[in-house]
């Protein structure tokens, strides 16, 4: 049977094995500690961060749905998502099974949305820099398992401005490497049977 993979879990894991030179060195956060506890697939609550991408994402969703909230301060630079999506297939499920290392994978992906080719994926952030994602798992992961889109859109918001950051196919790396060498720290570090038990694919 093979086993699941995803985009945040091989980017948890990455958070966990680099040293981050932007990591403010008094913080509580323990990459590794929340890898493990993604890997043992653990419940936790989720961050302010992560509750403010939620919360962002589902006023872009109730706009599309006319449910517009202007006393929401959010609620102009989520119309101007809504209406970047508008039109595509929102929260499609894509997935495609592959073999990396003499194991079966099955890449799995939640897309925000699928638009005439382009997948768009909205993130909410408190700053933005040009290039910010380059080194995400996500586009190549998600180009991977989506043969007929033809390039990928990151569609950040701070809640005042929206940026957009696009990566063609032809431009993105394969995401087969770095899903190798997971397999490899996995063999290593003896994580292997955690990951074989918790991960296994139910398709």
């Amino acid at each position: 049977m093979a086993l699941l993979i995803t985009h945040s879990l091989l980017a948890s894991w990455l958070r966990a094995i680099r040293d981050d030179p932007y990591e403010d060195a008094t913080t509580e956060r323990d990459p590794y500690a929340e890898f493990m506890k993604n890997l043992r697939r653990e419940p936790t609550p989720p961050s302010e961060a992560m509750q403010n991408g939620i919360d962002f994402e589902n006023l872009v969703t109730d706009i599309l749905h006319g449910r517009s909230d202007p006393t929401n301060r959010w609620n102009d630079a989520a119309a101007r998502v809504a209406y970047r999506i508008k039109g595509g297939v929102l929260q499609y499920k894509a997935m495609k099974r592959v073999t990396v290392n003499g194991v079966d994978f099955l890449l799995y992906g939640r897309l925000d949305a699928l638009k005439a080719g382009e997948i768009i994926d909205i993130k909410f952030s408190k700053s933005y820099e040009r290039g910010k994602y380059i080194d995400s798992t996500q586009h190549p992961t998600y180009l991977e398992i989506v043969p007929e889109a033809s390039r990928f859109t990151y569609c950040i918001s701070n809640g005042t401005e929206v940026w957009s950051e696009t990566y063609q196919r032809e431009e993105t790396p394969s995401i087969f490497p770095i899903i190798s060498d997971f397999v490899d720290w996995l063999q290593v570090t003896g994580n292997m049977p955690i990951y074989r038990e918790k991960w296994q694919s139910k398709t």
